[in-house]
């Protein structure tokens, strides 16, 4: 996951702060340089990283935090709030006219970076909060990029609006626009094209879509993935178009991080939102503040709570919570569990947002959960062998004897090993169940789960 190296190193950092009591001046000036290193090795910004370690350090070496109760602490606190402000501070919304006017968002960057897809995750997210998206396709260069934007649209529920690949993209704007009004749609999403590289013949193309439109907004997309490169990349569109905001894609990946560290601070633009997934529901809001809590390994439990109640249904929830308040847990249960947990994006997803010292230590254990298309793999199977039990062994989980896995292995097309390992997860979870249980009795009010 993104940042995962980064937090990891400023965890062992502030450790070793930690580990100090009473904090000296060149105790200080040692892990900023740790930290100064943990930041270029994450492919932040030379410039960036220089005015960030300037500014804890000028913090951090004052006589109050320096004769202070826990200057360990304070250090600590320094350095996350300079990363908030690194990062823009305040959460920034896409810009939209009134829902009783046509907006123009614009998505640009080069090829490659995930413009289409993210033209249809944004569209999704618009539909959410009420709003009624046309997406319109003007990449006329790459091959079946219009197919892909209509496949998209369709499995959104958006539509998609096209003229082939034999006009000119502000043509295409131009009447996308007008189709957008007689059609009842108040917000058009240009796909425009990508390139290799950053060229004239592309800043023309885009400037001629602003002279043929009236762009709303202009969002530049950008792969996470491409480090230090991204940055420039946001320089270059910046400068040659005029940008307004941020998409950084594939931040779930194996990436260092420091487009998202480096970009507000090189461009004055906002990060607006981050794609964490190759699913269209795989598109979040950016907060600064809880985007800082992860990389320093504070979690964000935030994010958590409220991807548990747009993707959890409620009432299967509720249900859970009564039995397990009963001391009851069953297959059934096990499986709504697993289902739900995987519309948050898996353990090792959930796993990502936990402290990494806090819970009991559960945050330390992400680098040992599968990743998403294994932990998808892994549910389905579950499902097979669940649904190959009869009413009675679900509910009666203690009631699987040999000769019952046996034929439950064959009914799922698995090993009778694949059976006998997912009882014993059963049961473990099943035991951390009762134990969770135990400690929420006594406590006023409804224990609800957070998956």
């Amino acid at each position: 996951m993104a940042f995962e190296s980064l937090s990891d190193k400023f965890q062992r950092i502030f450790s070793g702060l930690k580990g100090k009591g009473r904090l000296t001046e060149a105790d200080v000036k040692a892990a900023m340089r740790e930290v100064r290193m943990a930041l270029l090795e994450a492919d932040v910004s030379f410039k960036v990283v220089k005015q960030f370690v300037s500014a804890v350090q000028e913090r951090a070496v004052g006589e109050d935090i320096m004769n202070g109760l826990n200057p360990a602490q304070m250090v600590i606190k320094i350095v996350n709030e300079e990363m908030i402000r690194l990062m823009g501070s305040e959460t920034t919304e896409i810009r939209l006219l009134p829902a009783s006017e046509i907006s123009v968002v614009m998505l640009l960057g080069l090829q490659g970076a995930g413009k289409t897809t993210m033209a249809a995750k944004l569209a999704k997210k618009l539909m959410r909060n009420g709003r009624k998206p046309l997406l319109a396709a003007l990449d006329v260069y790459r091959p079946a990029a219009i197919k892909q934007l209509q496949i998209n649209g369709e499995k959104v529920g958006a539509p998609v609006f096209s003229m082939g690949d034999q006009n000119k993209p502000a043509d295409i704007a131009r009447a996308a626009v007008s189709h957008a009004k007689q059609n009842g749609n108040n917000v058009v999403i240009l796909d425009t094209a990508g390139r290799l590289h950053v060229d004239e013949d592309m800043m023309q193309e885009l400037l001629d879509v602003k002279a043929a439109v009236n762009v709303t907004t202009s969002v530049l997309v950008v792969d996470a993935m491409t480090g230090q490169d991204a940055v420039n990349v946001a320089s270059s569109f910046n400068d040659g178009i005029g940008i307004d905001g941020v998409i950084l894609t594939k931040l779930d990946g194996d990436t260092r991080g420091g487009a998202a560290l480096s970009i507000r601070a090189v461009t004055g633009k906002p990060i607006l939102y981050s794609g964490v997934g190759e699913k269209l529901d795989d598109l979040e809001q950016f907060y600064p503040d809880r985007m800082a809590s992860r990389i320093l390994g504070m979690g964000d439990v935030l994010s958590l709570i409220e991807k548990a109640a747009q993707e959890v249904d409620v009432e299967d929830a509720d249900k859970l919570s009564k039995k397990m308040m009963k001391g009851k847990f069953d297959y059934d249960d096990y499986l709504v569990q697993m289902q739900q947990m995987q519309k948050m994006g898996g353990i090792g997803a959930i796993m990502n947002m936990l402290p990494g010292t806090g819970f009991g230590g559960l945050g330390k254990m992400k680098g040992q959960m599968p990743d998403p298309d294994e932990s998808e793999k892994q549910l389905k199977k579950i499902e097979a062998m669940i649904y190959s039990m009869t009413p009675y062994e679900r509910s009666h989980p203690d009631a699987l004897t040999p000769q019952r896995r046996n034929r439950i292995a064959r009914g799922a097309g698995l090993t009778i090993d694949q059976v006998n390992r997912m009882v014993k997860q059963f049961n473990e979870s099943r035991k951390m169940m009762k134990q969770m249980t135990g400690m929420m009795k006594g406590k006023r009010g409804r224990f609800k789960l957070p998956f």
